[in-house]
């Protein structure tokens, strides 16, 4: 009785987990038959053609667009990561009760809505006179990653050893030196996550940049905005195909690659 029971029980939890899946991938592999569909129609197919890849590296403003991401979102998560990390540094050396208020104050951004905040972010541009474009996408993009930096680095901050770092400071060691050695190479997998992480919402990110990009610049997300007000081009199906592949293969690739590494 209780075997039956159990096969039952794992019956309707392989159920429920397959329909969680397809509602959540079919729409995705929908678009990828689209993208290699001849006819621009949605609901016949005309045949297979890879017309709509070609287009897109023959596009300017899709190319310009995708350069504009990748550049911002990369920036943009290095040097956040870089003031995140600092920051945690500093935090950590602070009493109870400022430290509580600062991760406290650091974790509002998060949590505020993000129509908020880019709003609030073209205002402050506007009431300093700089001119909305590229930079202020990018300061943008910096402000509103480097909580998630510090949620990503803290943890492991807190798990590492204060001891290894005075006894490197008392044999001699400079305190960029002892960081480095010491310090640096326990935190590395957060700092690493919270590269990501910021790197993830910087290419994921529509509204702050929509109101702080200005006029002459897009990024993926506010061009595939712009074409969805005046229809949906299959180029935009092929697109999304290909970020939807690569992020596929990363995650892949970072999930499996351990698991190999750890039975070898």
């Amino acid at each position: 009785m209780k075997t039956h029971t159990k096969r039952l029980k794992s019956f309707v939890q392989n159920c429920y987990l397959s329909l969680i899946l397809l509602f959540l991938y079919i729409p995705m592999f929908t678009l990828i038959v689209l993208s290699f569909n001849t006819s621009k129609s949605r609901t016949q197919w005309g045949g297979f053609t890879l017309r709509w890849y070609t287009e897109i590296f023959s596009s300017r403003s899709i190319t310009d667009a995708l350069y504009n991401t990748l550049v911002i979102a990369f920036l943009s998560a290095l040097l956040a990561t870089i003031i995140g990390t600092a920051a945690c540094l500093g935090i950590e050396k602070m009493r109870k009760i400022p430290r509580s208020i600062i991760m406290g104050i650091s974790n509002i951004p998060m949590l505020n809505a993000d129509i908020v905040t880019g709003i609030s972010l073209m205002l402050v541009f506007i009431a300093f006179k700089i001119s909305l474009g590229f930079n202020t996408i990018l300061i943008s993009h910096i402000t509103f990653n480097i909580p998630f930096v510090i949620l990503s680095v803290m943890p492991k901050l807190k798990q590492t050893s204060k001891t290894t770092y005075e006894a490197a400071i008392d044999l001699g060691a400079n305190p960029v030196y002892a960081f480095f050695k010491v310090v640096f190479p326990d935190i590395i997998p957060g700092v690493f996550s919270g590269f990501l992480l910021a790197f993830t919402m910087s290419l994921d990110d529509f509204i702050i940049t929509h109101f702080t990009r200005g006029a002459g610049i897009n990024t993926l997300s506010t061009l595939i905005y712009s074409e969805v007000r005046r229809g949906i081009k299959p180029s935009m199906y092929a697109l999304s195909t290909i970020i939807f592949v690569t992020v596929m293969a990363v995650l892949i690739v970072t999930n499996f690659l351990p698991k190999r590494r750890e039975t070898k």
